[in-house]
């Protein structure tokens, strides 16, 4: 009897711990989630984590509260959402930051077996833009200017390691110029700056640039994709512009501490694909000149080790340091 009691509660309790996930996944959330940006306020990071926070509010039920936590290139918010109990009320929005920071830093989390991928969000490139006060008018304009006053024209960009340093680096090698990097707490401190004339160019994520270029705040003269873009139809590629074969595009998407319950994550990712398929969101990335892309948590778990692989090759050819 006492056998048959024992195998009774061991069966019992493998039926509550098959059926624990789904119960979680029915109930969550119950409470407000955080959603963790890396990075200070005005960046496109904190653009697009803030667009998916309001739609997911709609969606769930329950307040998306963004919380930006910025630094060391975007490892010190990523830690903190990394280390948070695994229940789905904290989520991380990454970029392609991530894929580039194990390269660059001795981070205190393991960047793949810390995570559980929930969905990807959406692409964009970066675009050139320089203080318009500066005599130029084109990229070509630019490089003739870069060329013949050498390392006294002043790129600002969000931080060593940082996207916008990688993409400049990656411009400043392919054009064969000598421009200053100037490092921010931050791309909107960056575009601050080159507003403000402190600094005469800038290379970063189009869609945090694009409100300023429409103001005449900015002036774009190339866009990093391989072709153009909507938003812009005639500012040039930076390939067609002047340099050939140049490329370079940001992307977002959301992720969670592992061990996150897998009903959980696909609940997430169901709401947040809802919402990129939705005609509001697709007319709105396409305004700010990125685009929305969908993936499942596999997909986007395969997206990021790609992205590492490539952009750490990046950063070991670059020889390029954090700080």
């Amino acid at each position: 009897m006492a056998i048959h009691r024992w195998r009774w509660k061991t069966a019992t309790a493998l039926i509550l711990a098959v059926l624990a996930p789904m119960v979680s996944a029915q109930t969550y959330p119950a409470r407000p989630v955080r959603l963790i940006v890396p990075f200070p306020p005005g960046g496109s990071n904190d653009i697009v984590g803030r667009m998916i926070a309001v739609q997911l509010t709609e969606r769930l039920g329950k307040q998306v509260v963004v919380d930006n936590r910025g630094g060391a290139g975007g490892t010190i918010g990523t830690e903190i959402a990394l280390r948070s109990q695994p229940d789905g009320y904290t989520l991380l929005i990454i970029s392609v930051a991530y894929s580039y920071n194990p390269a660059l830093y001795k981070l205190p989390y393991d960047p793949v077996k810390a995570t559980a991928p929930v969905a990807m969000i959406g692409s964009g490139p970066n675009a050139l833009v320089v203080f318009p006060g500066l005599p130029v008018n084109s990229l070509k304009d630019l490089i003739a200017l870069a060329k013949a006053k050498p390392g006294q024209l002043n790129n600002a960009n969000a931080g060593v390691g940082s996207f916008q340093h990688l993409s400049s680096e990656l411009f400043k090698l392919m054009a064969g110029i000598n421009i200053v990097q100037v490092p921010f707490k931050g791309g909107g401190p960056a575009l601050v700056a080159v507003m403000g004339g402190q600094a005469q160019l800038t290379i970063g994520s189009l869609i945090q640039m694009l409100p300023q270029v429409r103001a005449g705040r900015l002036k774009a003269l190339g866009i990093g994709s391989a072709k153009r873009v909507a938003a812009l139809p005639e500012v040039p590629t930076i390939a067609e512009a002047g340099v050939p074969g140049y490329e370079a595009a940001n992307w977002w998407g959301v992720v969670a501490p592992a061990g996150t319950p897998a009903g959980i994550v696909k609940k997430l990712n169901t709401e947040i694909s809802a919402i990129l398929t939705s005609t509001e969101a697709q007319k709105w990335f396409v305004a700010e000149g990125a685009e929305a892309v969908t993936k499942s948590p596999a997909e986007f778990g395969k997206f990021i080790l790609g992205e590492m692989d490539k952009w750490g090759k990046v950063v070991k050819q670059a020889g390029i340091k954090a700080d």
